[in-house]
C-alpha cells in the first residue's frame, strides 16, 4: 500500500504531499486507525469505538476516527506499527512483541512473574514509555499509550496441573520472551499472532495456547480446548505489552485544539482505561468456560514456586542479552517492579 496523497484544503490552501496523511481539511481530521482484533473483541467494541466517539463529541465532530478492524486494510499484524510510521495509516495498535527484538527495553514487562495488577502494570509501562522509552524505543512514532492485558494463563487440550505436564505440549506464544518461557518450562513453542490460533488448533499445529481470558470469546477458544490453567498468588505467569502509535506527521499537522483533545484522551488516561476494559472482560471469558463445563485448574502457591524457579533462566538470559546491547537489564527490572508496586499502592489507596 502506498501513502495516500493529501487532499487540498479549502481553508488554508494546498498542503504539501506527506505533511498530513488523510487530512480532508485544515480544521477537520479523519484519522484512519488499523488494528488486528475482530470488531467483537472487547478492545474494539468497549475501548476503541467509545474512544473515537469521545474524540468526535469533544471536537464537535471535527476529529473523527475511521476504524479498520481485523487487518481490513491488508498486511499482517507485525506490520501494523510500520504502517503508522510510514503513513499508510494514521494510527495503529499492535502487540509490541509481534516484532521480535525490535523494542528490547519494553520486553521487561513480558518477563515471567513480573506483572501483579494489570492496571498498575499498564500505568508503570506508560510511565516508562514517557520517561525512558520515548526516544530509545519509540522515536519513530507518536505514542498515544501503552498498556498490558490481564493475567496470562494456559489453555490446552490436555490438562496441565503441574510443571511436568508441560513436556510434549506444543503451545502458541505471542512474543519471543514468552516463547522462550514456554521452551524453558518444557513445551514446544510456536510463535503466532492471536488471529491465527483457531486454525492452528483445528489443524493440530498446536495443542494449546497462552492467552488472557478476556479475548477467548472472540476466537471461540473454549470450544477448541477444554482445559485452562491459572496461577495462584499475586504474580501472573506473563503478560504482553500493547501499544497504540500515531504517524508523527499526522499528529503534528492537527490543529492545536484538536491535538489538545487527542492528548487529553491519550497517555496514562488511555493506558488505564484500556487495561481496565481488558481486565473487566476476563471474568465473562472465564464464565463461558465454566458454563461449558471445561476444566479450570488453579496452581497452588507451592506449585507456582516450582514454575518460578524453572522460569528464572529466561530472566537471566534476557538480562545478559540486554547487557550485551549496552542496556542495563537488571536496572530495567528493578525500575519496572518499583513502578508496579507504586501504581498498585496508588490504585489501592
Amino acid at each position: 500500500m502506498k501513502r495516500r496523497d493529501f487532499l487540498k484544503t479549502t481553508a488554508a490552501g494546498a498542503l504539501a504531499v506527506g505533511a498530513a496523511p488523510h487530512m480532508a481539511f485544515a480544521q477537520d481530521a479523519t484519522l484512519r486507525f488499523h488494528q488486528f482484533l475482530p470488531p467483537v473483541a472487547p478492545l474494539p467494541a468497549a475501548a476503541f469505538k467509545p474512544w473515537g466517539e469521545r474524540l468526535e463529541a469533544a471536537s464537535g465532530g471535527r476529529l473523527r476516527i475511521q476504524h479498520f478492524d481485523a487487518m481490513a486494510l491488508g498486511g499482517r499484524p507485525p506490520e501494523l506499527l510500520d504502517q503508522a510510521r510510514d503513513g499508510v495509516v494514521d494510527i495503529a495498535m499492535s502487540v509490541v512483541g509481534y516484532t521480535p527484538g525490535r523494542f528490547p527495553r519494553t520486553e521487561v514487562f513480558e518477563l515471567p512473574f513480573i506483572m501483579k495488577d494489570s492496571i498498575a502494570t499498564s500505568l508503570a509501562f506508560q510511565q516508562m514509555i514517557e520517561e525512558d522509552f520515548a526516544e530509545s524505543e519509540y522515536g519513530d512514532f507518536k505514542v498515544l499509550a501503552g498498556w498490558v492485558h490481564g493475567p496470562g494463563l494456559i489453555h490446552s487440550e490436555e490438562p496441565i496441573a503441574r510443571l511436568e505436564d508441560m513436556a510434549g505440549k506444543t503451545l502458541r506464544g505471542p512474543t519471543r520472551i514468552i516463547n522462550d518461557l514456554l521452551s524453558e518450562l518444557g513445551a514446544e513453542p510456536v510463535g503466532m499472532p492471536l488471529p491465527a490460533i483457531p486454525e492452528a488448533l483445528s489443524k493440530g499445529v498446536i495443542n494449546g495456547t497462552v492467552i488472557p481470558w478476556e479475548v477467548t470469546p472472540s476466537i471461540r477458544l473454549t470450544e477448541l480446548v477444554s482445559n485452562h490453567t491459572a496461577f495462584g498468588g499475586p504474580e501472573a505467569l506473563y503478560t504482553a505489552t500493547i501499544i497504540m502509535v500515531m504517524n508523527k506527521s499526522a499528529y503534528e499537522a492537527l490543529p492545536d485544539d484538536l491535538r489538545e483533545i487527542l492528548d487529553a484522551e491519550s497517555g496514562a488516561a488511555m493506558a488505564q482505561a484500556f487495561s481496565q476494559v481488558m481486565f473487566d472482560y476476563d471474568a465473562p471469558g472465564r464464565d463461558i468456560a465454566v458454563n461449558a463445563g471445561n476444566n479450570i485448574i488453579t496452581l497452588d502457591e507451592a506449585e507456582v514456586a516450582r514454575w518460578k524457579e524453572a522460569a528464572q533462566p529466561v530472566i537471566d538470559r534476557w538480562v545478559a542479552e540486554m547487557d550485551a546491547k549496552g542496556i542495563d537489564g537488571q536496572a530495567l527490572i528493578d525500575r519496572a517492579k518499583q513502578l508496579i508496586d507504586e501504581k498498585t499502592a496508588m490504585l489501592a489507596g
